[in-house]
């Protein structure tokens, strides 16, 4: 321990105060940690008691933000079931638009996010962001048309493009590599869809001498929690252990300290322009980028047309509400599945994300192949569907173990965002309403993009594999790894500035 401070506490002289001073130059887990006391060295009962206690308190807490955006988000597939369409005279591709333009929102919203959440503290951001969506989900019962429904739900996702971005920072900027798949896994998990059908199979029993219509009271249900727990966020949700208010001075040192080995930082409030461009030209970006169109334009259409491909079936509103509540399910535990393998299976993600995908690939057979009449089958096809939660999460984690730098962490969780959003903008478009109730350009697109998937994490496998090698060689240089692991560790480097840093693969 004492070594590790000492080590932090020489690295910040070595800017010169002229040009950069110390916590602009450094991550500001280092100028924390130079500041500190002197703590005796941790022992494996405190880490394990300090690990716990942000599984149980932090976590929760990222995890009700992020559940309760998406509830606000998948509230509309619901609606459509207990009459929007009706209520607001949507015809032809007018409900694949209310679907999609949530997503062009998002790419939208991306822009100043990126750069507002690196200048700001990122759980305040997001908690203010969570308030502002959760406006939008109270006022869509006030809307009388298609334009009205389109401008909120344009806004709404301006509002949550931080979701993924922010947590992601906070989730690296609390946990080690090799532990951060599983809190994605419940973090990420897709409760939504479990909390969105037991909400529709309430409103459901609301009686139809109601003053509102039944998809009005959905709205107005998720919107007003969502709203109580923002408020709540901005008070409590910590951007870092730096800020944490559940943790004691003591235990905010060895938070940080336990850190130094991910070597990819914590906090740093400098926009730097070179590790921006370092981010935009990085191959390893693009490569997520694309997997993250092809992963989520299944989500997209999902998203919006669950509801009605259940409800196409042949079921009641009420049973509709009741059946999707499994799908939610089924993403948890394939998340929660491949976390853990990805996790266990060391420096096997890559192959563990291609091997999550054969799942979905399977249900997109199933439901594309069967006849419609055969519901058990059909059924058993859609919750397999529901498994491409799965390889997303890892893929999640591949951005947060493999790149170092606040500022470039930031622009490729962003740059990745504006992929989720793309795949959601395409998704509900490859649902037509020409081909109702089958809707066999929806599951061709499904297929297709399953595959993509895997030949584009097997491509960024063999990327790191390949940087993986020529750090490897490099590191037979006599000298120059002792000097790099005394002042890579919160130095703000980015991971290819640092040659110890190792790739996840």
């Amino acid at each position: 321990m004492e070594e590790f401070k000492q080590a932090a506490t020489e690295v910040l002289p070595s800017y010169p105060p002229a040009e950069m001073g110390p916590s602009k130059a450094m991550d500001q887990a280092a100028e924390y940690l130079a500041q500190s006391s002197t703590y005796p060295p941790m022992s494996p009962e405190d880490e394990k008691r300090l690990i716990r206690k942000l599984d149980w308190i932090l976590v929760p807490m990222l995890l009700l933000t992020a559940t309760l955006g998406a509830v606000d988000k998948v509230a509309i597939s619901t609606a459509a079931i207990y009459g929007l369409e009706e209520d607001l005279h949507l015809h032809g591709q007018q409900y694949s638009w209310a679907g999609s333009i949530l997503s062009i929102g998002s790419i939208v919203g991306m822009l100043p996010s990126s750069y507002l959440v690196q200048r700001l503290p990122s759980a305040k951001y997001l908690s203010s962001c969570s308030l502002g969506w959760s406006c939008m989900a109270l006022l869509i019962p006030a809307c009388k048309n298609w334009s009205g429904l389109m401008a909120l739900r344009f806004f709404m996702g301006c509002l949550e493009a931080i979701i993924v971005p922010s947590i992601s920072l906070i989730i690296a900027g609390f946990y080690k590599k090799s532990e951060q798949p599983p809190r994605n896994a419940i973090v990420f998990a897709a409760f939504s869809s479990v909390i969105n059908g037991f909400l529709s199979w309430v409103v459901g029993h609301i009686p139809d001498s109601a003053p509102l219509a039944t998809w009005q009271y959905l709205y107005l249900i998720v919107g007003s929690i969502s709203a109580a727990w923002s408020i709540m966020a901005i008070v409590w949700l910590p951007d870092s252990p730096m800020n944490a208010f559940f943790l004691t001075d003591q235990e905010k040192y060895y938070a940080i300290q336990r850190l130094a080995e991910n070597k990819t930082g914590i906090i740093n409030r400098e926009w730097k322009l070179d590790q921006a461009l370092e981010a935009i030209l990085d191959l390893k970006t693009w490569t997520l980028f694309f997997f993250n169109i092809a992963i989520n334009i299944p989500n997209g259409g999902l998203t919006t047309f669950s509801g009605i491909i259940i409800d196409d079936l042949g079921f009641s509103a009420v049973n509709t509400s009741l059946l999707n509540m499994p799908t939610g399910i089924m993403s948890t535990l394939a998340a929660f599945l491949f976390s853990w393998l990805a996790a266990r299976w060391t420096n096997r993600r890559c192959l563990v994300t291609m091997i999550a995908c054969c799942l979905p690939i399977v249900g997109s057979a199933l439901v594309y192949s069967l006849l419609r009449t055969n519901i058990g089958g059909q059924m058993v096809g859609i919750y397999l569907l529901y498994t491409y939660f799965g390889p997303y999460v890892v893929g999640i984690s591949m951005a947060q173990a493999n790149t170092a730098g606040h500022t470039k962490k930031t622009v490729q969780y962003s740059i990745l965002y504006i992929g989720y959003g793309v795949g959601n903008l395409i998704g509900p478009q490859t649902f037509r309403a020409s081909q109702a109730p089958a809707y066999t350009g929806g599951f061709v697109a499904m297929l297709v993009c399953y595959c993509i998937c895997v030949g584009l994490m097997a491509g960024y496998w063999l990327l790191v594999l390949r940087l993986n090698r020529r750090l490897h060689a490099e590191d037979s240089e006599a000298g120059a790894v002792q000097e790099d692991e005394k002042d890579g560790a919160f130095a703000d480097r980015t991971d290819l500035q640092q040659k110890t840093f190792r790739y996840t693969t």
